[in-house]
């Protein structure tokens, strides 16, 4: 999945992911679309925590990913705790440099580059409520549809 350049202040990148980070992220968006997942980055949640990703599955499940492309960016970081309650499943994504056996047990793991990812852990189901998965759903479906009428805007191109 290609992301958009929509104008100089980016909303997907806002210079706080890091080329590593950029890396991992393409190689889970390989990943999830070839399981056709439909995917957003940099979701802001109703928390005010933004997720690195989201995505839908066929069957509407949902599914967040944490990239984490250190060790300290891991220990630093604690917000990623807040992330259960707005999806079915939870994963952890990385590169090779990053020791695997820090990630939790109860959080799946991916591991990625810049040309795809495998999963290493399947990550346990938490079943969303109907009501926070309609609340998920409906925030998906907005941003997406508010990032491609930026995108035709900015382009000048419609997208089909």
């Amino acid at each position: 999945m290609t992301l958009l350049n929509m104008n100089a202040n980016n909303p997907l990148i806002d210079g706080r992911q890091s080329a590593r980070a950029m890396m991992v992220r393409r190689g889970v968006q390989i990943l999830f679309n070839d399981l056709r997942h439909a995917l957003l980055p940099e979701l802001t949640l109703a928390n005010g925590r933004r997720a690195d990703l989201v995505s839908v599955t066929a069957k509407g499940e949902i599914w967040i990913v944490e990239i984490k492309t250190s060790i300290e960016d891991f220990r630093v970081d604690r917000k990623w705790t807040d992330y259960r309650t707005y999806c079915d499943r939870l994963f952890f994504a990385t590169h090779k440099d990053v020791p695997l056996e820090i990630f939790p047990q109860d959080c799946g793991l991916l591991l990625a580059d810049g040309y795809g990812a495998h999963v290493v852990r399947e990550a346990p189901e938490h079943r969303l409520t109907p009501a926070a998965r309609k609340a998920m759903t409906l925030s998906f479906a907005r941003v997406a549809a508010q990032r491609l009428l930026a995108a035709e805007w900015a382009t000048g191109k419609t997208f089909e």
